[in-house]
C-alpha cells in the first residue's frame, strides 16, 4: 500500500498537454507501451525530481507562472527515436523558457538529470526491443504529421517508485507570453 502523502517522493514537474492530445497519447501508449510498466498517463516532463522539501514553494511558484502565462504554443513535429523506446517530438521555445525559469528559481537544487534542457517529447513507448521501437517509428513517420496545439498549463507529481500522486495543476490564464 501506498502513502497519500508521500513524505520525501521527490516531485515531478511536468507541462500538461490539452485534452484531445493528451486521449490520442494516452491511446498510442495503451497500444504501444509494455503493460507491465505502463503505470502513467502520457506526458511531457520538464523536471524529474526536485527535492520534496521544496513541494510549497513550487506550489506558490507554479502557481504563480499559470496565472501568469497565457496558454503556451506548441508543435507536435514528427518522432523521436529512444533507442529502445518511441516518443513524439515537441517543439516549443515558449515552454522551455518557461523551465528556464523555474530552473533558474530552483538553481543548486537540480539534479545532474534536470540541470541542463531536455528534448521536449510524450513517450509512447519504452524498454522494447529495438526492432520493435523501429517497427513503431516506422509506422508513426507514415501518419505523424506537424501538429500545432496549446499546452493547457503546468503540474506537479509525487514520484513513487513508477507510478506518480498528484501534488497540483495549473491551467494558464494569464496574458504574458514567453519570458520577456
Amino acid at each position: 500500500m501506498q502513502p497519500s502523502v508521500p513524505y520525501r517522493a521527490p516531485l515531478i514537474v511536468t507541462a500538461e498537454l490539452p485534452g484531445p492530445v493528451q486521449a490520442w497519447a494516452d491511446g498510442l501508449r495503451k497500444a504501444h507501451f509494455p503493460p507491465e510498466r505502463n503505470h502513467l498517463a502520457a506526458h511531457v516532463t520538464l523536471f524529474h525530481a526536485l527535492p520534496f522539501h521544496v513541494l510549497q514553494e513550487a506550489r506558490a511558484l507554479l502557481s504563480r507562472l499559470a496565472a501568469q502565462t497565457a496558454p503556451v504554443e506548441a508543435r507536435l513535429n514528427g518522432i523521436m527515436d529512444l533507442g529502445t523506446g518511441t516518443a513524439l517530438r515537441i517543439d516549443c521555445p515558449a515552454m522551455l523558457e518557461l523551465r528556464e525559469e523555474i530552473a533558474d528559481h530552483f538553481h543548486g537544487l537540480l539534479t545532474q538529470q534536470d540541470d541542463h534542457v531536455p528534448r521536449l517529447h510524450v513517450t509512447v513507448q519504452n524498454k522494447v526491443l529495438r526492432k520493435d521501437a523501429i517497427d513503431l517509428q516506422m509506422s508513426l513517420q507514415a501518419t505523424c504529421v506537424v501538429h500545432p496545439f496549446t499546452f493547457a498549463g503546468l503540474g506537479l507529481h509525487h514520484y513513487l517508485g513508477g507510478p506518480w500522486s498528484d501534488a497540483g495543476r495549473w491551467p494558464f490564464r494569464g496574458a504574458r507570453r514567453g519570458r520577456r
